[in-house]
């Protein structure tokens, strides 16, 4: 099952950048092209949503950080970390593989 560390940085970005306040949902979703540290061909899609059918949910300042069932293909055996580097303007996904 796929895991979603979003880091404090990141929450800060997020609230900043797209105006996010206490009740707001981001979704992260796999679309096509680009490409990942894991993925060929797709790349991580971003929007704000609220949960339908959540695979995993994190909540941080009360904005929900999540991806749904449907997007399991693409989050599968991974840990998504998305963070905002030092120095960067936007931020970045890192997929770890998770060993069960």
């Amino acid at each position: 099952m796929a895991e979603l560390t979003v880091t404090a940085r990141a929450q800060k970005w997020f609230a900043d950048e797209m105006g996010l306040e206490a009740g707001d949902g981001v979704r992260f979703f796999g679309k096509y092209g680009g490409s990942t540290n894991a993925h060929v061909g797709f790349s991580t899609g971003v929007a704000i949503a609220q949960p339908e059918n959540p695979s995993v949910v994190v909540t941080e300042a009360g904005i929900s950080y999540f991806f749904e069932e449907a997007d399991d293909w693409f989050f599968g055996p991974y840990l998504l970390t998305v963070d905002v580097a030092e120095g960067q303007e936007e931020p970045t996904y890192l997929y770890t593989q998770i060993n069960k």
